[in-house]
């Protein structure tokens, strides 16, 4: 979707016009570094994945995002795909973080989202596959976010992985203090 010559600055154009219909605003900026693992939260309900995407357009870079392989089913698959989606099979130990470190390590320019809560859904606890994936393939992570209370999306800051996951699992989620999710009783994050 992102390299369709004519359709991308349409839809560039589009995507600002809805931010400013709806009110939204956009801060700060992606990294400079051409890969790096997206990380977006809160994340609570699916109006998340069209503002991501158009903040994706407005910034100018290909995202893509992993997503249970049930989305990617019949007449869904191409379109999903095309939407830069990664079908992953989380009923198995398929070594998902691996196959992502082998992308990134074949790839010269790749961002790929990975909510840590792994669900709209309230957890208590991150899963850490986007940290690991981070670490291993020596990319950093963005601190991407949606703010439903201030209408206002964007980036925090770039986070470069230590290899002390809990110091830095606990670092980048006090960067989201204060944010709120679409549906704030699912927030991971208070």
């Amino acid at each position: 979707m992102y390299s369709t010559p004519i359709l991308r600055p349409i839809i560039v154009v589009l995507c600002r016009v809805f931010f400013r219909i709806w009110g939204w605003k956009l801060e700060g900026k992606p990294p400079t570094e051409p890969k790096y693992v997206l990380v977006a939260v809160p994340h609570t309900s699916n109006w998340d994945f069209p503002l991501a995407l158009a903040i994706a357009f407005v910034y100018r870079f290909d995202m893509y995002w992993m997503g249970k392989d049930s989305l990617f089913k019949g007449w869904r698959g191409s379109i999903m795909k095309w939407l830069g989606g990664i079908p992953i099979n989380r009923s198995s130990s398929n070594n998902v973080v691996t196959q992502m470190i082998e992308a990134f390590d074949a790839s010269d320019r790749l961002v790929v989202t990975i909510p840590p809560e792994g669900t709209r859904s309230k957890v208590d606890k991150w899963k850490t596959g986007f940290y690991y994936v981070a670490l291993g393939a020596n990319v950093p992570i963005a601190l991407a976010f949606l703010d439903y209370k201030r209408k206002v999306g964007g980036f925090l800051s770039t986070f470069y992985p230590t290899g002390d996951v809990e110091k830095d699992i606990t670092e980048i989620r006090s960067s989201y203090v204060g944010i709120s999710g679409k549906y704030t009783n699912k927030c991971t994050v208070e």
